[in-house]
């Protein structure tokens, strides 16, 4: 590697690690859980959204966390003050070692003052689905409902080698 290309990918580094120090301590939390070898699976979703209700309504949140114990499953609930963990528990989510609840603090839905990225990355819509393995990003899916056997496929391709 030249020098030219070591002094590039150091400042590349150092500014990820500026950015990463501003993060809130969600972000924080987050990032450290996606550094893990296995697939975790980042879901921002919303106690008033009905599409993120219909995902639940569907049961294929339940099945799909129940059905991959190795993947992590990390729900944040945005842009609302109520606890999603009480909605997210009349689905059936919560039991499950696999699976994780998270409050997002800013609650604001207001434009201007919404939640608008999370670990450096845009959120501009509810629910957005993020496939993480190994500290890098693999799949963001970040415009609607997710297709329980698209997002199956998904998990089974980052679970993979490849890397």
């Amino acid at each position: 590697m030249t020098s030219l290309a070591r002094w590039l990918a150091l400042f590349a580094l150092s500014l990820a690690s500026v950015r990463a120090a501003e993060w809130l301590p969600i972000e924080r939390e987050v990032a450290e859980l996606t550094k893990a070898s296995n697939v975790t699976v980042v879901h921002f979703w919303a106690p008033w959204c009905p599409n993120c209700h219909a995902e639940l309504k569907s049961g294929g949140w339940k099945q799909f966390i129940e059905a991959n114990p190795k993947a992590k499953v990390i729900f944040i609930t945005v842009r609302d003050e109520r606890n999603g963990a009480v909605e997210l528990a009349k689905f059936g989510l919560g039991p499950q070692k696999n699976f994780l609840h998270l409050q997002h603090p800013n609650p604001s839905r207001r434009p201007g003052e919404e939640m608008t990225s999370f670990m450096g990355q845009r959120v501009g819509w509810v629910p957005a689905t993020w496939i993480f393995r190994n500290d890098r990003l693999r799949y963001a899916l970040n415009y609607g409902q997710i297709r329980f056997p698209i997002l199956q496929q998904l998990v089974e391709d980052a679970s993979r080698a490849w890397d």
